[in-house]
C-alpha cells in the first residue's frame, strides 16, 4: 500500500482522491508554516531535555526543522499541496531528512493541540500587525484635527445640520472610535496568548512533559487549564472576529462620511488622484472607490464572523473536523482588515480639505438655533419659551430668505423685548464654537485635550 497519511497504519485502502481534496487544508494553512514549525522545535526541544526522547535525537530534530524553515524561506523548498495540511507537510518533509529520528517528533503530541498551538501563535503576530496599522490611523488622525483646530463644520444628526463644530472634532469622534478598537484587541490578545499544546487530542499524554518550558519558549503569558476545552476553544477566534468587525464598522462609517464630503453637493473634501478611480465611459468621473469598497467589505467581515459563530454552535467536546473552517474564516478577517487600512490610511492622509466650504455649508443650516434659544435663556427666559420663540424666528427667517445672521434687530426684537445687539455675536458661528468648553466638547482648546489624550494613550 502506498498510503502516505501520517494516520496510515488502521486503514487498509487509499484514500480518495475527492476526500483527500476535500478533507486537504494546506492550500490555507501553509501560511503557518513558521508557527508550525516554531512550535515543533520547542516541542522537540522539551522532549530532550524532559529525557522523552534522546537529546542528541532532540537536537538533531530541532536543526532539521531548522533547516526547511530555511529552505521555505528562500524557495529551496515548495509546499507539496498533495499533503493533508502543513503540518502533515513539515512532518513528512523532517522524516525524509531525519528518517526514524524524524518519526519522533509527534511524541506526546496530537494535531489537534498542535494546530490549536499554530493558530493562536499566527494570530499574535497578525494582531500586532493590525493594532500597529490602528496607531498609524490614529496618528494621521490625530495630525489632521491639529490642523483644522478652527475649521468651523455643521455637526449633523439625521443627516441633517445641527449645531456648529470644528472639522477637528468630528475626525476625533472617529479616534476615539479606533482608539477603542484598538482596547478590545489588545484585550483579545491575552485570552489568544494562552498555550494548548501539551493536551493532547483531548486528554493530555502519561508521558512526563514540561507544559511550562514550551510555554516560556515559545512567549505565551500562560498555559490552558482544561485539556478537553484548550483543543476544542475557538472563542479567541470569534472574539478576534467580532473585533474586527466593529473596526470595520466604523472604517465603513467613516467611509460614508467620505464619500458624502467628496461628492459635488458637499465638496468639503477631495481625494488625492492617487487614491481615487475613473469611469471607463465618463471622462470627468473622479470615484471613492476604496471607500465603497470597504463599506462593502465591511460585510465580508460580518460574514467571517458568523461563519465562525455558526460553525461552533453545535460542537460536542472535544476536537471536530468542523473546526477546520475556523482558519479560512478568520484569516479572510485578518486579510481584509488589513487591506482596507493599508488603503484608507494613505487616502486620509492625502485628502484635501475645504474649509470654506465647510463654513459656507454651516451658515445656511441655522445650526446656531440652539444658541439663540441659549441666549434667551441666559437672560431669564425658561428654556421652552427660548425653544419656541426661536422656531419662530426660523420660520419667518425662511419665508424670506434670511438667516439667523441676517434678520434685523428689529425683527428680533417683534419676538422678545430681551434681544439687544449682542445677539449676533451670541449666534455667530464661531462663537458658538469657542464657547463650548466643556470636555469632550468642539471648542479648540477641549479638541486640543482630546487630541492629547489619544496620543498618550496610543505611545
Amino acid at each position: 500500500m502506498n498510503n502516505k497519511k501520517i494516520w496510515a497504519g488502521r486503514f487498509t485502502k487509499e484514500t480518495d482522491k475527492r476526500v483527500n481534496d476535500f478533507n486537504s487544508s494546506i492550500s490555507f494553512d501553509a501560511r503557518m508554516y513558521r508557527e508550525d514549525i516554531e512550535g515543533s522545535i520547542a516541542h522537540a526541544t522539551m522532549l530532550g531535555e524532559c529525557n522523552i526522547i534522546d537529546l542528541e535525537e532532540s537536537k538533531a530534530i530541532v536543526e532539521g526543522l531548522k533547516g526547511i524553515l530555511a529552505d521555505i524561506e528562500s524557495g529551496k523548498l515548495e509546499f507539496d499541496f498533495n499533503a493533508e495540511d502543513i503540518h502533515s507537510f513539515i512532518e513528512t518533509e523532517l522524516t525524509k531528512r531525519l528518517d526514524d529520528t524524524g518519526k519522533r517528533l509527534h511524541t506526546a503530541r496530537s494535531r489537534n493541540d498542535q494546530v490549536a498551538l499554530d493558530i493562536r501563535m499566527y494570530l499574535k503576530k497578525e494582531v500586532k500587525e493590525i493594532e500597529s496599522l490602528i496607531k498609524k490611523l490614529i496618528t494621521v488622525l490625530t495630525d489632521l484635527s491639529e490642523k483644522n483646530l478652527q475649521t468651523v463644520m455643521a455637526g449633523y444628526t439625521h443627516l441633517q445640520r445641527a449645531q456648529p463644530i470644528t472639522f477637528a472634532h468630528h475626525i476625533m469622534a472617529y479616534s476615539q472610535m479606533f482608539l477603542r478598537d484598538l482596547e478590545r484587541l489588545k484585550d483579545a490578545y491575552k485570552r489568544i496568548n494562552i498555550m494548548p499544546l501539551g493536551s493532547g487530542a483531548l486528554a493530555s499524554t502519561t508521558y512526563p512533559i514540561n507544559r511550562r518550558m514550551v510555554c516560556d519558549a515559545l512567549g505565551f503569558d500562560e498555559i490552558t487549564q482544561n485539556s478537553l476545552d484548550a483543543v476544542s476553544d475557538r472563542d479567541f477566534c470569534i472574539e478576534l472576529a467580532s473585533d474586527l468587525s466593529i473596526l470595520m464598522m466604523h472604517l465603513s462609517r467613516f467611509s460614508e462620511e467620505i464619500i458624502l464630503w467628496d461628492s459635488w453637493e458637499f465638496k468639503f473634501i477631495e481625494l488625492d488622484d492617487a487614491y481615487s478611480t475613473g469611469s471607463s465611459i465618463m471622462p470627468q468621473k473622479k470615484n471613492p472607490d476604496i471607500t465603497e469598497l470597504i463599506r462593502g467589505k465591511t460585510g465580508r467581515v460580518y460574514g467571517d464572523l458568523n461563519t465562525l459563530l455558526i460553525m461552533m454552535k453545535g460542537l460536542p467536546l472535544a476536537y471536530n473536523k468542523d473546526m477546520q473552517e475556523d482558519k479560512e474564516a478568520i484569516f479572510d478577517a485578518i486579510d481584509t482588515v488589513k487591506l482596507s487600512l493599508n488603503a484608507f490610511i494613505p487616502m486620509i492622509e492625502t485628502m484635501t480639505i475645504f474649509p470654506e466650504n465647510m463654513r459656507e455649508a454651516a451658515a445656511k443650516g441655522f445650526i446656531n438655533a440652539t444658541d439663540c434659544a441659549d441666549y434667551l435663556v441666559k437672560k431669564g427666559m425658561p428654556f421652552r419659551d427660548a425653544y419656541k420663540i426661536t422656531g419662530e424666528i426660523i420660520r419667518l427667517c425662511i419665508e424670506n430668505n434670511l438667516t439667523l445672521e441676517t434678520l434685523p434687530i428689529e425683527k428680533y426684537k417683534e419676538f422678545s423685548n430681551k434681544f439687544e445687539e449682542d445677539i449676533f455675536e451670541a449666534i455667530n458661528l464661531e462663537t458658538c464654537v469657542m464657547q463650548r468648553k466643556v470636555e469632550g466638547g468642539p471648542a479648540p482648546e477641549s479638541v486640543k485635550a482630546q487630541i492629547e489624550y489619544i496620543r498618550n494613550k496610543i505611545n
